[in-house]
């Protein structure tokens, strides 16, 4: 049985990568801090009397399954915005670029702002992955879980999470190098 210790030690040395995770997935910060938020709270009232050496699996369960109701509801919620958006009148559409250029702040240091469009290609490539591969890549090199244990929490055999793995390496090599980009 995880301790109240071992069980906090586990969500704090987790959350960052699964907030990351799950903002891949559903490209909404405010929705990714609570989906990860609700597997948290999941884990501790239903799992927190497990052994500390299972938490890792069971909280990427969760965290799928949070994130797959979350995708649920968006389906059902964008049906009746979609029947209803005709009865409301036209507003002014939103402009990404505007607000990318209120919120960044003035950058300082060639190098900073190179490392940061690197970053963003290679997270905008991450992103057009398809979700399966998506997942299997992050499990893998983002979690550093091992082939079995992606496995098990992706519901699938191993053969299929290293085939998910092998595709995304190599969609993700070259649109970086047709970007310039070589890691």
């Amino acid at each position: 049985m995880a301790s109240d210790k071992e069980l906090a030690d586990f969500l704090a040395s987790v959350e960052r990568r699964a907030f990351k995770q799950t903002i891949y997935a559903v490209r909404d910060t405010d929705a990714s801090l609570d989906i990860v938020q609700d597997a948290m709270i999941r884990l501790a009232e239903k799992y927190g009397d497990k052994p500390a050496a299972e938490l890792p699996l069971l909280f990427q369960r969760i965290l799928q399954n949070v994130t797959l109701d979350y995708f649920r509801r968006q389906k059902v919620r964008n049906t009746w915005v979609t029947l209803f958006s005709s009865l409301a009148p036209d507003e002014d559409e939103f402009d990404l670029l505007a607000t990318l250029e209120a919120e960044s702040g003035a950058e300082s240091g060639e190098a900073q702002l190179e490392r940061a469009q690197v970053l963003n290609l290679i997270d905008a490539e991450i992103q057009k992955l398809p979700a399966r591969q998506r997942e299997a890549f992050l499990m893998r090199y983002w979690e550093d879980m091992d082939v079995a244990e992606t496995a098990a929490a992706m519901g699938c055999s191993e053969g299929s999470v290293k085939t998910h793995c092998s595709r995304a390496t190599h969609a993700l090599a070259l649109a970086l190098k047709a970007k310039g980009i070589s890691l």
